[in-house]
């Protein structure tokens, strides 16, 4: 973003450049439209005069043929520059929305820090659908502007005063409807990001009903909801108050400015300065003006809305990147060997660990957020303040992004399954042409998959059944590297054996480091890493370590 420029700018032009040709045409159609409007008036006064006024039955039907004529271009002139104005409002919308995707899902991360999920959903939906509606108004905008203009050159060869009147009169209520809409635009920011707010407050809700209900804590839940839905009707409050008063405020102008043309009018025709033709043209012309400005007072509420809006995309377009991008190439073939060199990250100081190709490699944290940053530190999504993580030799900061994440999947404990069957769920994972069956069998989720639905996230499942076909899945790809995260928290002793040989048979000859203080899934491992202050203390089989460090049978045993 360049200095000095407001927030939003690029977006909210980048917007309309993009759709310049569907806006276009939509522009000179709605602009004949409004020619054609303007044109009316001016025909019946000509009517008047040349027809009524000479008692003349011929031009009198040939004017209202004329008029039909007229009529009937601006329905089609209206139908179609609507429509391609509208096309090119939802279009800009659409490949603003597809931008926000892309930013948010760009392996190098950063869209989404500091920004709930339900916030983000917000903005690639109400927020870059109000940013293409700036390209409506627009189009509104510019028909409203040669309307006003085409009046105002009609009543200059009528009367030069009443078309001063307007040529002056006009600029001014655009310039005072501008200087409104600036509580309207801070307000409607407000409103957006309240509302977005109070959205993904409801989603973390919904999403955590199920261990809310678990642990008795819906009243506070309720309530914290209270609290924020009661702030975002505040604040959509206060825009409406702002949007009522610059609406009705302008309105008011409008119609004094209307009455002072109509007026003036009227006193020329008294004296004889223009016909009743022109008067009657010049009144039409003057109550047809209300429709153009009351257009340019909803362009400004719109456009308004649109820079906040646009703002909102700019900020998420512009956030920093979590990791830089590496144009390094990943070793061919992988190994699959992993090593952490001196690394310090958050809570890691100093860290070594090494997984050698094909190892199943068990780490124990006692400090969840060690355990937090091991796993960022593993997909990239961050890089190390000192030391290096390195795969097959070669340092991951040196690697875009996406081909770390290709070689090296790293599986969050609480991850979520898409909408679908739980087959459906796993095979989308799998490389093409293999069979997932292993995989789910592995994971225990070959009896979950006879669901026949796991609904949104997954919610219609329980927490183990979500769990296991979230595993079935990380193990159906068959990553070089796999890297599990307390993948077994939910299911019962039994169970977990069951998966803990699973995980050991079909990741056989597969480097796989599993971060967990399972006793069941630790002993199926080559090898347990103990870290302990930001570092490793100690590494050794899960039995050896059991027996011969305390700290260890309390981060395992207890």
């Amino acid at each position: 973003m360049e200095a000095g420029k407001p927030p939003g700018r690029g977006v909210l032009w980048g917007a309309v450049r993009g759709q310049r040709r569907d806006l276009s045409v939509a522009a000179a159609l709605a602009s004949g439209h409004q020619i054609g409007e303007t044109l009316v008036p001016v025909l019946l006064g000509v009517a008047i005069d040349r027809a009524i006024g000479e008692s003349d039955g011929r031009a009198l039907l040939m004017w209202l043929a004329v008029l039909a004529v007229v009529y009937l271009a601006l329905s089609w002139s209206f139908r179609i520059g609507a429509y391609r104005g509208e096309r090119a409002g939802v279009r800009a919308a659409h490949a603003l929305r597809m931008t926000l995707v892309a930013r948010v899902l760009d392996p190098r991360g950063g869209a989404e820090d500091g920004r709930l999920p339900g916030v983000l959903a917000t903005i690639a939906t109400e927020d870059a659908r109000r940013v293409g509606a700036v390209n409506v108004a627009l189009m509104a905008g510019i028909a409203a502007l040669v309307g006003l203009a085409v009046a105002a050159v009609v009543l200059l060869r009528t009367s030069v005063p009443l078309g001063l009147l307007v040529l002056l009169g006009t600029p001014a209520l655009l310039w005072l409807g501008h200087l409104l809409s600036r509580p309207l635009e801070r307000r409607s920011r407000a409103e957006q990001e309240r509302g977005a707010h109070a959205s993904a407050v409801a989603a973390d809700l919904v999403n955590g009903l199920r261990v809310l209900k678990g642990i008795g804590a819906e009243p506070a839940a309720v309530e914290r909801y209270r609290r924020t839905s009661r702030d975002s009707l505040e604040a959509t409050l206060r825009a409406a108050r702002a949007e009522a008063w610059q609406n009705g405020t302008v309105l008011a102008l409008t119609g004094i400015f209307i009455a002072i043309v109509a007026l003036v009018g009227g006193r020329l025709a008294a004296a004889g300065t223009i016909s009743l033709g022109q008067l009657v043209s010049a009144v039409g012309l003057a109550l047809l003006l209300l429709g153009p400005l009351s257009v340019l007072l909803w362009v400004t509420a719109e456009l308004a809305q649109g820079r906040a809006s646009a703002a909102r995309v700019a900020e998420v377009l512009a956030a920093p990147e979590a990791v830089t991008g590496g144009g390094t190439a990943a070793p061919a073939p992988l190994d699959g060997r992993v090593r952490l060199r001196g690394v310090a990250y958050g809570p890691l100081r100093g860290l070594d660990l090494e997984a050698a190709p094909g190892e199943l490699l068990g780490v124990v944290a006692a400090d969840p957020a060690a355990a937090a940053a091991l796993l960022r530190l593993l997909g990239r999504e961050a890089d190390p303040e000192d030391g290096a993580v390195e795969l097959d030799g070669v340092p991951l900061a040196t690697l875009a992004p996406g081909t770390v994440r290709e070689a090296i999947l790293v599986a969050p404990h609480d991850a979520e399954l898409f909408a679908g069957d739980p087959a459906a769920n796993v095979a989308a994972a799998a490389p093409p042409g293999t069979d997932p069956a292993k995989a789910l069998a592995a994971a225990g989720a070959d009896e979950v998959v006879r669901s026949a639905d796991v609904g949104e996230r997954g919610r219609s499942l329980s927490g183990g059944q979500r769990q296991r076909v979230a595993l079935a899945r990380a193990l159906a790809a068959d990553a070089p590297v796999l890297v599990l995260h307390d993948p077994t928290t939910a299911v019962d002793a039994v169970t977990e054996a069951r998966i803990a040989d699973g995980i050991a048979a079909l990741r056989h000859g597969r480097t796989t480091i599993i971060v967990t203080s399972s006793p069941a899934l630790l002993a199926v491992t080559d090898r347990v890493v103990l870290l302990g202050d930001g570092a490793a203390v100690d590494d050794a089989p899960h039995a050896e370590l059991v027996r011969r460090r305390a700290d260890y049978r309390t981060a395992v045993l207890s």
